[in-house]
C-alpha cells in the first residue's frame, strides 16, 4: 500500500432494495481497512438508475450501517468536503467527461434505438456492441460527420459508448488476486452516458472516485469483468497516476458452495440474507433480517469478517476493535466463502454469552413489554438473564427461555409422571412447602443440598422427585438449573407454585 496517499475508501450501494450480507461485508472490509490505516470511510449512494430506485432504500442502508456500528465519516447525512454524496445530485459533472472522451477519440455517439438493438439480439443471440460490429450500427463511427451533426441538432436520442481497443492486453495489480490481465477484444463497448443524460455505473464510478479522492476500492469479484473499462477510463481521462488500488472480494457462496448466495437461497433454506427486515413496497411482503431474527450486531459483524478473511490464527471471536487492529488485505482469501448458517448461529450464541448483561437489558425489557410485562425488578431481571444466557441462540429466545419466571404455568407436562405418582410423593411436596419457609439461606446451593437430603431421608430417589419439582415451577421439562430457578423466584412464589401444581399430579 502506498504510504503517500491518505486512505479514503467508499461503500457505494444502489438504493434498490434490502442490503444483502455480501453488501454489508463489502462495507465492513472498507471500514476495517480505513480504520486500520487511520483513514476515512465514505458512503456514496449510486442512484443513477432511476428505473430501479426504490423509495426508502437509502434510509434503510443508513440504518443498517448504524445498527452494525460501521457508520461512515462522510455520507449524504454527514456531508464532508467531497459532496454531493448521491450520484443523482452530481449529474451535471458526468456529461463533460463523456464529451471529452468523444473529442479525444475514446468514445462515440450511438443513435441505435432500443427496438433496433432488440432486433440485433434476436438475429444474433450473443450480440455484443463491440469493435466487431460497431461499423454496421448507427453511431458516430459509422455515420458521416454531417449525419452525426444533423442527428444531434434534431435532438435524436443517443447514448455515449466507450470505444474499446481491438487488440490490447490490459493488466493491473489486484491487492487480493495479484496480477490480473484482460484482452480488450473480449470486452464490449459499454454505455457511459444514457439517453436520459444520466451516467451508467462505469462512467459515474470513475468520475466520483476521482472527485472524492478515493485511494482504495474494495468491491465484489462480480465487478472484475468491468475492471478493463474502468482502468481505460482512468487512463483516457488523464487520471492514470491517481487511479486507486483495487481489491476484488471473493463471493459469499451458497451453503453447498455451488454459486453465489442469493435471497432465494435464504427463502429456500430458512435463513435471512439481509442485515435487517426489508419491506417490499411492490409485493407487500417483508423479508426477515438478521437483526429481527435476534442477532447481535457484534456477532453479525464477527461472522461476516470471517467469510473470506482470517488473521492466521485459530481465533474466531473478535471484537470490532480487534478486527480493526488485525485486518489486513493479505489475509483475504481469493476463493469464495461458503455461508454456514449454523456457524452464524454459533457466533451469535457465543456473543450473547460473553456480552455484559447491562448491554442486553434494554432489549430484554422490550421483549417483556411485547408480552405485557411492564414492570420488572432490575436485580431480578439481571439474575434471570444470567441464568438463561447460555441457552439463548437469538436475542428473541429470551421469552421462550424465561416466560415462566414472569408468569405462573397454566398447564403442566405430567402425563409421563402420573402413572408412577403416589401418596408418598404428594406428602413429600406437602412437607416441602412447609419446610422451605423455615430455610435460613435461600440460595441455589443451599436449596440443592436441602432438597437432596430430604429425598435421601424419604427413601426415594432424587430422579423421581427432581423432575416433578421442575414441572411444578415451570410447567414442563425445560429451563436452567431448577435450584437457580427456585432461588430467583424466591420462597413465597416457589411454595405457591408447588401448592397450585400438586393436584395436577394425582388427578
Amino acid at each position: 500500500m502506498s504510504s503517500q496517499k491518505k486512505v479514503r475508501v467508499r461503500f457505494a450501494p444502489s438504493p434498490t432494495g434490502g442490503l444483502h450480507l455480501g453488501g454489508v461485508r463489502t462495507a465492513l472490509f472498507n471500514y476495517l481497512f480505513a480504520r486500520h490505516h487511520k483513514g476515512e470511510f465514505i458512503l456514496r449512494i449510486e442512484d443513477t438508475d432511476q428505473t430501479r430506485f426504490v423509495p426508502g432504500a437509502e434510509e434503510y442502508i443508513t440504518e443498517c450501517l448504524a445498527w452494525c456500528g460501521i457508520e461512515p465519516d462522510e455520507s449524504p447525512n454527514k456531508p464532508g468536503s467531497f459532496g454531493p454524496y448521491r450520484q443523482s445530485e452530481r449529474k451535471p459533472s458526468y456529461r463533460q467527461y463523456a464529451e471529452q472522451l468523444i473529442r479525444d477519440g475514446y468514445a462515440y455517439y450511438a443513435f441505435d434505438t432500443a427496438e433496433e438493438l432488440e432486433e440485433q439480439r434476436k438475429t444474433h443471440p450473443n450480440f455484443r456492441y463491440s469493435h466487431e460490429n460497431r461499423a454496421e450500427l448507427r453511431n458516430s463511427l459509422s455515420l458521416s460527420d454531417e449525419e452525426v451533426k444533423k442527428l444531434l441538432e434534431e435532438g435524436v436520442p443517443y447514448t455515449i459508448r466507450i470505444k474499446m481497443p481491438e487488440n490490447e492486453v490490459l493488466s493491473f495489480e489486484d491487492m487480493i488476486r495479484g496480477r490480473v490481465s484482460f484482452e480488450t477484444k473480449l470486452v464490449d463497448d459499454k454505455v457511459l452516458l444514457k439517453a436520459d443524460g444520466m451516467p451508467t455505473y462505469h462512467l459515474a464510478v470513475v468520475v466520483d472516485d476521482k472527485a472524492m479522492e478515493i485511494s482504495h476500492i474494495f468491491r465484489g469479484e462480480e465487478w472484475l469483468p468491468s475492471a478493463p473499462v474502468h482502468i481505460l477510463l482512468w487512463e483516457y481521462l488523464g487520471w492514470q497516476r491517481e487511479m486507486p488500488q483495487w481489491a476484488h472480494l471473493p463471493l459469499i457462496l451458497k451453503p453447498d458452495g455451488n454459486g453465489k448466495l442469493s435471497k432465494r437461497d435464504g427463502d429456500r433454506l430458512g435463513f435471512p440474507v439481509y442485515a435487517m427486515n426489508w419491506a417490499d413496497a411492490k409485493s407487500g411482503g417483508t423479508t426477515q433480517g438478521f437483526r429481527e431474527l435476534g442477532f447481535l450486531p457484534e456477532a453479525f459483524l464477527n461472522m461476516l469478517a470471517l467469510l473470506g478473511w482470517n488473521d492466521g490464527t485459530e481465533q474466531e471471536i473478535f471484537t470490532k476493535d480487534e478486527l480493526i487492529e488485525k485486518f489486513s488485505v493479505e489475509r483475504i482469501s481469493k476463493s469464495g466463502a461458503k455461508f454456514d448458517f449454523e456457524k452464524a448461529k454459533w457466533f451469535n450464541h457465543e456473543w450473547i454469552k460473553q456480552t455484559d448483561n447491562i448491554a442486553l437489558i434494554v432489549q430484554m425489557r422490550n421483549i417483556l413489554v411485547e408480552h405485557g410485562i411492564e414492570k420488572v425488578d432490575p436485580i431480578f431481571l439481571d439474575g434471570v438473564l444470567s441464568a438463561v444466557k447460555e441457552r439463548m441462540t437469538y436475542i428473541s429466545d429470551f421469552w421462550t427461555q424465561t416466560s415462566f419466571f414472569f408468569q405462573r404455568p397454566n398447564s403442566y407436562d405430567v402425563e409421563a409422571i402420573k402413572p408412577k405418582w403416589n401418596a408418598q410423593k404428594t406428602s413429600f411436596f406437602e412437607e416441602l412447602v412447609v419446610e422451605l419457609i423455615e430455610l435460613p439461606v435461600w440460595e441455589a446451593s443451599a436449596l440443592d443440598l436441602f432438597f437432596k437430603e430430604k429425598v435421601a431421608s424419604s427413601g426415594m430417589k432424587v430422579g423421581e422427585l427432581m423432575m416433578p419439582f421442575r414441572i411444578m415451577l415451570v410447567g414442563g421439562k425445560f429451563g436452567p438449573d431448577v435450584f437457580k430457578i427456585a432461588e430467583l423466584l424466591e420462597e413465597k412464589e416457589v411454595t405457591e407454585r408447588i401448592k397450585k401444581a400438586l393436584p395436577h399430579f394425582s388427578e
